[in-house]
């Protein structure tokens, strides 16, 4: 199959949300080889929304559509849609007693307009809402498959999963199955990586080779086709050999991970506790890390040392360190991390500081920031770091960097 998503709405096109919807589909989609080669986003207009429909037919055979399902006038999807496969709609009873009972629920009087809701397309299979109240459809129309589905993303992402996808699956040639594997890197940018991999890249086939940077990272979509898994997972570990040995040193995990996953992980496979003294990043380490559950196994606690004298009276840093390198600096980095260690009886502490702006400290350039390591027992370690940016991702940098070098440096 090749799909197009086309979501309506003109709070999309004024900005006012984002469609999340169609990344979300894509990478649904490309999960169960359906390739996506056009996003479509129309405003609540229907000669605009049929203009659209007839250029997707023209070049795919799924077509979904994301919103206008609803009970108000703007909501003209179904009807659109219905008026240009030459269908009525009928009321689907049970997405109409669903309804009703949602209102019930709730003590509130339906008007009138909410019937609208159960208007479906003649000979569709209707895709029940649990998370709300528009059904769905699907239906096939002269070859092209027709997959309607909510806007709101609670709405939309259960209904698909739970009901669309099933569908979708069932109309696939079950001979040709796709497996994908993301590879993550941190420390290196996209540029850098496609250069190292430039010829796997310009002679993928099967598998293929996907880079990706997000947040500061990169990632690597891995996606094979294949007549069984095992021939697959054979290719994908084949092909991610090759890569690995080239940039394997900027590798920290696969698929979903985040570098604080990985390094709550390895943290409580080496049962080793963590104390961080923040200056620069002003909690958001101790923020990053503790998203995660179990934390509190690894994770002693964080002292945020914004001030010289927070510095001096809580980490002990002695004055005569900060008068002669400066709070921004590697000795002072150094201090910290071994005294929040030491206070906070841990085994390993980390520090940051730095310049996130908007204006330079002890004129050091904005962008400048320690890092340091300190774990029992062994020396030390110092990382310097030159980072570009606003203000905020500065200090989001700092912190990823931090989790990178712990992860780096205990595994």
């Amino acid at each position: 199959m090749n799909a197009e998503i086309i979501a309506i709405g003109s709070e999309l096109l004024l900005g006012q949300i984002t469609n999340t919807n169609a990344q979300f589909l894509s990478k649904e989609l490309a999960g169960i080889g359906i390739n996506v080669y056009y996003h479509t986003v129309v405003g609540d207009n229907s000669d605009r929304l049929r203009e659209v429909i007839h250029n997707a037919k023209q070049r795919s055979n799924l077509i979904i559509f994301t919103g206008g399902l609803g009970p108000t006038k703007d909501d003209l999807t179904k009807e659109t849609i219905a008026a240009a496969v030459g269908r009525s709609l009928i009321i689907d009873n049970d997405a109409l007693l669903n309804i009703e009972a949602y209102f019930k629920r709730r003590n509130r009087v339906m008007s009138k307009n909410n019937c609208k809701q159960a208007l479906v397309i003649e000979g569709s299979h209707v895709l029940a809402n649990e998370q709300g109240m528009a059904p769905g459809m699907a239906f096939n129309e002269d070859g092209i498959y027709f997959l309607l589905l909510p806007g709101p993303p609670k709405e939309m992402k259960p209904m698909f999963m739970t009901y669309g996808l099933p569908f979708l699956f069932s109309k696939l040639d079950k001979t040709a199955q796709i497996t994908s594997r993301v590879l993550n890197f941190y420390g290196i940018g996209e540029s850098q990586l496609e250069t190292e991999l430039l010829d796997l890249i310009e002679a993928q086939s099967n598998p293929t080779i996907a880079p990706l940077a997000k947040d500061g990272e990169v990632t690597i979509r891995l996606t094979v086709k294949h007549e069984s898994r095992s021939e697959g997972l054979n290719l994908l570990d084949q092909l991610e050999k090759r890569i690995l040995e080239r940039v394997g040193m900027f590798f920290y995990g696969y698929d979903d991970t985040t570098l604080s996953k990985e390094v709550a992980r390895i943290l409580n496979e080496q049962k080793l506790t963590l104390a961080a003294a923040e200056s620069i990043t002003g909690g958001l380490f101790s923020s990053e890390l503790t998203i995660n559950p179990g934390t509190s196994a690894i994770f002693k606690g964080g002292i945020i040392c914004y001030s010289n004298e927070a510095k001096q009276a809580l980490l002990h840093v002695p004055k005569e360190i900060i008068e002669e390198f400066g709070a921004v600096s590697g000795e002072c980095a150094k201090y910290l991390a071994e005294n929040v260690k030491e206070l906070l009886n841990a085994q390993v502490g980390i520090s940051f500081t730095g310049v996130a702006g908007p204006t330079q400290i002890e004129d050091k350039e904005i962008g400048t920031v320690y890092i340091a390591i300190s774990k029992a027992g062994e020396e030390t370690c110092i990382y310097p770091l030159k980072l570009a940016g606003t203000r905020e991702q500065i200090q989001a940098r700092s912190v990823k960097y931090g989790l990178y070098y712990l992860l780096k440096q205990f595994s």
